[in-house]
């Protein structure tokens, strides 16, 4: 393998898929929900490929801006400074290339939509590019991480129904409150080398109470999420709705400050988390449509 791909391959996180699928997850949740009241089908699985190829693309930018922005804050953090442009193996300028390379690319997949989903879309930028700057002035990046990474909801829904509509709103920010947990799950184990630096999150606002404010965020994301699928027509497939509210709390037991590897662990299971949210929703639609 070229030192050129490797580079974009690592620049992009490529490698590491479960970010682009925490981006997916809850685009195919809002289309499954939209879905639901149409009644039809019909482009589906179209359109799944479109928020899963734009997942992928807007991931990959997001990482190399991310990355750009944070070049002197990674070389001082231990799981970071290995990073192509930390480390100094892939020029800052070649990556500003990718990146307009990615956007074009996701650009085209986002005109495939309706209007009011494009609008939506561009609107989404202002998210993706100022997350990056968050941790230098607040304590809450992981809550702008929720905004941008699951505003795939309301897309995903406009996109179908060319509306808005509360259920959307509802569900979107509960999966806010998902985001917030699991990703100060995952900034826990850069706590440390983050306090030295003066970078800031939520892992470090609640260093002392870090399981209590987690589980809050799941309570919160899981009653939200319960009050959307209620609306829906209940089924034996609420099942799978606790055994997703289950893996959240899961985390919660396994996930331990003092160890990095453990706050990794947890923070992956929430692939699995979102995959089963999403088959709650989607099995619950198909079943309307075959009535």
């Amino acid at each position: 393998m070229s030192s050129h791909i490797k580079n974009f391959i690592n620049v992009t996180r490529l490698n590491k898929p479960v970010g682009f699928l925490l981006l997916f997850w809850p685009c195919a949740w809002g289309l499954s929900l939209a879905y639901y009241f149409k009644k039809d089908l019909s482009n589906f699985v179209y359109y799944l490929f479109l928020f899963f190829c734009g997942s992928i693309l807007m991931r990959s930018a997001g990482c190399i801006v991310n990355d750009i922005v944070d070049e002197k804050i990674d070389k001082k953090v231990y799981r970071t400074k290995t990073r192509p442009i930390a480390s100094g193996d892939l020029n800052k300028s070649l990556g500003l290339i990718y990146v307009l390379i990615l956007c074009f690319f996701a650009f085209i997949v986002l005109i495939q939509f309706n209007l009011l989903t494009i609008y939506l879309g561009m609107f989404s930028m202002i998210f993706a590019f100022t997350y990056p700057f968050m941790k230098r002035f607040t304590y809450w990046p992981q809550l702008f991480l929720g905004f941008t990474f699951n505003w795939g909801i309301i897309m995903a829904w406009t996109s179908v129904e060319n509306n808005i509509s509360y259920l959307p709103i509802v569900l979107y920010v509960g999966a806010i409150f998902w985001t917030l947990g699991y990703d100060t799950i995952y900034g826990t184990q850069d706590a440390s080398d983050d306090e030295i630096i003066g970078v800031k999150s939520t892992a470090i606002r609640f260093k002392k109470n870090l399981h209590i404010f987690v589980s809050s965020c799941y309570i919160v994301s899981s009653v939200l999420i319960l009050f959307v699928v209620m609306k829906l027509e209940v089924s034996y497939f609420l099942i799978l709705l606790l055994i997703f509210m289950s893996s959240l709390f899961y985390q919660i037991k396994i996930f331990d400050p003092k160890k990095p590897s453990a706050c990794l662990r947890a923070f992956k299971l929430n692939n699995i988390s979102g995959l089963i949210l999403f088959l709650t929703i989607f099995l619950i639609t198909a079943k309307n449509q075959w009535n």
